[in-house]
C-alpha cells in the first residue's frame, strides 16, 4: 500500500447493512458503472445478506463492505464472475459520494487484490469502465491495472451506447 493511502479494512456483510446495500443498488446514478441497471427489493437483498456464505467458490462472488480507519462503512467491494478454472474473477467497486477522493478507492483496489491473490489464489482481476469515466480509469491505472481492451459499444444507458475498456490486473 501507498504511504499515502489511508488504512481500510475489508468486512462480511451484515444484517445492519441492509439499508446502505438497498441505497448503493437503487442508485440510479451507479447503473450506469455496472451491468446491472435494475433495481432490488429490500426483501430480495436481505435474502442475499442471509444466505450468502460469503464463499466464492460456493456462491461464484464475495462481496465486502469497506470501512475506513474510523470505522464508517465508506463503500462496497465485490468479486464477481468468478471463473475457478482460468482463476480470476472481475472486481466491483463503489465508494460513497462523501468518502470519494480521499484515496479509499486505491486502498480498497490494493487490499482486495491482496486478497484475491493471497487468500483465493487468483491470477487475475479484471474490471470493465466506461470510457468517458475519467476517475475509475486513473483510479484502477494508480492501483497496478492495465488497459488491456477497449470494446465499442459496450455499455448502454438507455439513451446512448459507450466504449469500456477492460482494465486488468495480472499477478
Amino acid at each position: 500500500m501507498n504511504k499515502k493511502e489511508p488504512p481500510v479494512r475489508l468486512r462480511a456483510i451484515e444484517p445492519e447493512d441492509l439499508d446502505l446495500l438497498y441505497r448503493i443498488e437503487n442508485d440510479v446514478k451507479l447503473w450506469n458503472v455496472g451491468t446491472s441497471n435494475v433495481p432490488y427489493s429490500r426483501y430480495t437483498l436481505h435474502d442475499y445478506v442471509a444466505n450468502a456464505s460469503n464463499d466464492i467458490y460456493a456462491d461464484g462472488q464475495v462481496r465486502m463492505m469497506v470501512e475506513n480507519e474510523a470505522g464508517e462503512t465508506v463503500g462496497i467491494v465485490d468479486l464477481v464472475n468468478f471463473d475457478p478454472s482460468n482463476c480470476r474473477a472481475e472486481v466491483g467497486l463503489i465508494i460513497l459520494d462523501a468518502f470519494r477522493r480521499r484515496g479509499l478507492g486505491s486502498s480498497t483496489l490494493n487490499k482486495i487484490a491482496d486478497y484475491a491473490l493471497k487468500v483465493l489464489h487468483l491470477h487475475q482481476l479484471f474490471a470493465f469502465v466506461d470510457c468517458k469515466n475519467e476517475a475509475s480509469v486513473n483510479l484502477f491505472l494508480h492501483s497496478g491495472y492495465n488497459e488491456s481492451a477497449r470494446i465499442k459499444d459496450w455499455l448502454y444507458d438507455g439513451r446512448e451506447y459507450r466504449d469500456a475498456v477492460m482494465m486488468q490486473l495480472v499477478f
